[in-house]
């Protein structure tokens, strides 16, 4: 070894540490808290029960972010390669097996849609614009859109979608232990079977996670129709999932086994990634707002004049500064990267900010909101529900960590990240 280092090894314990057992428990307590407050909220207000079924929706998009986009960023590392995905594996794996909770998340939603959707209540576009329940703009893309923009679609589409993740989740869940549990690991046997599935699998995730933000997100305003919806939602998700996973592997490498692994070096990759999804956040989003702005379409430009006037310019400033400025200016530094305590208050920041877009999605969709921001005790559901959704999330994601072992042993990058940190100066 260079310089006359010598090599780590890997602790003879690599299963998670005791103090996950309390993070569980903290997460069950603090979404219990807040569920009693949305419940209350809902009592309180005459609107509240409204605003928690569309705040429903903002927690269904977060948590469904997290199981599905931890699964599609697990399938791109075993498709780039790289020491880094050592790390970030059991987490990864860790976020793909809560998908049951994001389903049991999404059945509210399905069930109560004509609550949320307007071509759910008004299936009949033609009879409910006489009736003026709705003008001619909303009659016209639901009459239009009928083959998609239905109960039997919706319900079908989602399911299908689900089962599906579940498949793929299955497999790289099951054969990462097989391969753990291999004897005489076969490297280039078992890289080109992760190879194979996650190339279809990032594929199809691309087009089945458009469908489903179509339908969950976009179809709450029918007349809305954008090309890059789908693909905003997808770097969103890779954006929030690597702040989860460094947060993760920063709580868990004060132990081992993380804490012999976790080096500054991949520490800094990891944050330069983040950087990398923060430009491209950036880039989609602005790119879609100046496109659309300077076509200057009547079609088009009620959905962002519907999210900038009348209060919510002042939400759409916070977002940018929350989900782009800061983290962007933050992450330029190549110390701030190395230092783990500045790193974690950025990624806090960056899952705060998915939680604001997500709200500034969804809540001017609906007549009583649109282009007029106000406060009432309805609207402090956005705070509550999301937070015990996203909290008994954690704790079911927080057990899953401790089903298997934090490092997978038979990675042949093992041994490279267990060199000391300047092996190769």
């Amino acid at each position: 070894m260079a310089n006359g280092h010598h090599a780590k090894t890997l602790p003879a314990e690599l299963n998670a540490p005791a103090f996950v057992a309390g993070w569980r428990m903290k997460a069950l307590a603090v979404g219990a808290a807040f569920s009693v407050i949305a419940i209350i909220l809902g009592f309180l207000s005459g609107d509240g029960w409204n605003h928690f079924l569309r705040a429903w929706l903002v927690g269904l998009m977060l948590c469904f972010g997290f199981a599905v986009g931890g699964m599609a960023l697990l399938m791109v590392q075993y498709l780039s390669g790289g020491k880094w995905g050592l790390l970030v594996r059991r987490p990864l794996e860790a976020m793909s097996r809560t998908l049951p909770v994001a389903f049991v998340y999404f059945l509210p939603i399905g069930f109560f849609m004509k609550k949320l959707y307007l071509w759910a209540q008004y299936p009949d576009g033609k009879a409910a614009y006489s009736q003026h329940l709705i003008n001619a703009e909303q009659a016209h893309a639901i009459i239009f859109k009928k083959g998609i923009l239905n109960p039997t679609t919706f319900w079908a589409t989602s399911i299908v979608c689900f089962l599906i993740w579940a498949g793929f989740g299955f497999l790289l869940n099951s054969w990462s232990l097989k391969r753990d549990a291999d004897t005489e690991p076969n490297v280039p046997y078992w890289q080109k079977k992760f190879e194979n599935i996650s190339g279809i699998g990032v594929v199809t995730y691309s087009i089945l996670l458009t469908a489903c933000a179509i339908l969950w997100v976009m179809s709450l305003d029918p007349t809305w129709y954008s090309t890059v919806y789908g693909l905003q939602f997808l770097v969103g998700q890779g954006y929030a999932v690597l702040a989860l996973v460094i947060l993760t592997l920063i709580g868990l490498s004060n132990a081992e086994p993380i804490r012999t692994i976790f080096r500054v070096t991949e520490q800094h990759d990891l944050g330069k990634l983040c950087f990398a999804f923060t430009m491209l956040n950036m880039y989609l989003a602005f790119a879609s707002f100046l496109i659309i702005w300077s076509g200057n379409s009547p079609e088009e430009i009620p959905w962002y004049l519907d999210r900038i006037r009348g209060g919510w310019g002042v939400i759409a400033t916070l977002d940018v500064i929350f989900h782009w400025l800061i983290p962007f200016s933050l992450l330029l530094s190549r110390d701030l990267k190395r230092i783990k305590g500045r790193l974690v208050v950025v990624c806090c920041i960056m899952l705060f900010a998915r939680l604001w877009d997500t709200f500034w999605l969804v809540e001017p969709n609906f007549a009583d909101a649109r282009r007029n921001l106000h406060f009432s005790v309805g609207i402090l559901e956005y705070i509550a529900v999301p937070a015990a959704m996203i909290a008994f999330w954690m704790a079911y994601y927080f057990t899953q960590l401790t089903t298997r072992p934090l490092v997978a042993t038979n990675d042949p990058h093992v041994a490279e990240i267990l060199e000391p940190e300047h092996a190769h100066a």
